[in-house]
């Protein structure tokens, strides 16, 4: 443990770059994975052929990257312990955010192995999208906390992508207990949207 203090202090960026660089990835990959998601269901209507590695897959996979970067860093702030309150709060869940994407992500490469295509409604598509939910909100509360730094200008935006995430997060989950009815224009919309139901 010492030891990997000793070399978290020795790092070039300080601590108040390294805030500022999570909360930045950290509202900027998830916008980058739904937007790759969208892209996705696009590809579903349009019949193209469904495997993980596909163009849009691989720039999901490129946002979780970057809020993993956003994770990483955040666990060097944790170690430098320069990090309190609702700052370490907001760290704490973007680490949580990435870890649940990473472990979701592989889920979903499993799932596309086994069964192939699938849906909008899977079960790894819902804990990405709680990864997403967490890792915005910890952005939120990071960039809440530095208002008084030029960080204040992401503020909104990161206010609307993380109400944007859950309003998507509660629409789906909704989807798992109205899918009868509510699946017959979800299914036209994205193809297999309830495939797995």
């Amino acid at each position: 443990m010492k030891l990997l203090q000793i070399f978290s202090n020795s790092l070039f960026l300080k601590s108040t770059t390294l805030v500022s660089l999570v909360s930045i990835l950290a509202v900027i990959g998830p916008i980058v994975i739904v937007s790759a998601g969208f892209w996705d269901a696009i590809s579903h209507i349009l019949k193209e052929p469904e495997f993980f590695w596909s163009p849009s897959h691989i720039v999901v996979y490129t946002g979780v990257f970057m809020t993993t970067i956003a994770a990483g860093m955040g666990c060097l702030l944790l170690l430098r312990k320069s990090v309190h309150g609702s700052l370490k709060t907001g760290i704490k869940l973007v680490i949580v955010g990435s870890i649940v994407q990473m472990i979701s992500g592989f889920g979903d490469s499993l799932s596309h192995d086994l069964f192939g295509i699938d849906g909008l409604i899977s079960w790894s598509h819902q804990p990405l999208e709680f990864g997403l939910v967490l890792a915005s909100l910890g952005a939120v509360l990071i960039i809440k906390n530095r208002e008084h730094t030029k960080l204040k200008l992401f503020l909104p935006f990161s206010i609307i992508a993380f109400l944007f995430f859950s309003t998507w997060l509660i629409f789906n989950l909704v989807l798992i207990f109205g899918h009868t009815i509510q699946c017959i224009q979800i299914y036209e919309i994205f193809s297999s949207g309830c495939s797995i139901l």
